[in-house]
């Protein structure tokens, strides 16, 4: 059975940092596990979540390259006060405006402290019951080829497929949008944020990687040693993870 997104991995030096920063920019908590911070609704950890898709901000000791991530998060807001008001406390919080090509558009490109790119949008009627992440959205060459292997990789439906964006969204039809938008320019660094994948109870997890690696799946050897999860490339070399079961 194709897998579920469940979270967005960031990797961050100070895993505090950007946790907290993150719980501010969704409205969620911050709950330290270990030496990660997931960030998800609050009332205390539901994992995996039935609608959204939470954060999970990982340590690593390296600092984020001075290159643009292929992964980021849109922030959805509820009116053009709320975009505001959003962008001035997250300026407060650490972030920083970036200028990413974006040229003059009506939403707010920022950075978190540790320099991950996202976006604050203004509203937008397609996003209005997504929750605070309005979409994870992926740099690709391709998007059609994105729609083949993510299609059959994640149980979410295709909204639109065209050479331009491939969209999902999960079959409930609630939570956040992962769209993999055309974008000039390819992997200049290891990537900074990614999808990690859980299979269903009673799914077979080695199972679910073979069917992924027969669908173009790359191993990624980053260093993880022996882990219960599983890192792999998607065909454009979009680093994610299979979580154990």
């Amino acid at each position: 059975m194709p897998l579920r997104p469940v979270h967005v991995n960031i990797k961050a030096r100070d895993t505090g940092v950007v946790g907290r920063f993150w719980a501010e920019a969704l409205g969620w908590v911050a709950y330290p596990v270990g030496g990660s911070v997931y960030v998800g609704p609050g009332g205390g950890i539901v994992w995996p979540h039935p609608v959204f898709v939470g954060v999970d901000v990982v340590p690593v000791p390296e600092a984020k390259p001075a290159v643009k991530n292929r992964t980021h998060l849109d922030v959805a807001t509820t009116s053009l006060a709320h975009q505001a008001e959003l962008v001035a406390r997250l300026r407060s919080l650490g972030a920083v405006p970036v200028d990413v090509g974006q040229g003059d558009v009506p939403w707010v490109v920022l950075a978190d402290p540790e320099g991950n790119e996202f976006c604050v949008l203004e509203p937008r009627e397609v996003y209005r019951d997504t929750g605070p992440i309005a979409a994870v959205v992926v740099d690709c060459a391709d998007p059609r080829e994105m729609a083949r292997f993510w299609g059959a990789a994640v149980d979410w439906r295709p909204c639109e497929v065209t050479d331009d964006r491939a969209v999902f969204r999960s079959a409930a039809g609630s939570g956040p949008y992962l769209e993999f938008l055309r974008t000039p320019g390819g992997r200049t660094a290891p990537d900074r944020v990614h999808l990690d994948l859980l299979p269903y109870p009673g799914d077979d997890g080695a199972a679910e990687v073979e069917r992924l690696r027969a669908l173009g799946a790359r191993d990624l050897d980053i260093g993880q040693g022996d882990v219960p999860w599983t890192c792999l490339t998607d065909p454009e070399g979009h680093a994610f993870c299979v979580l154990a079961p």
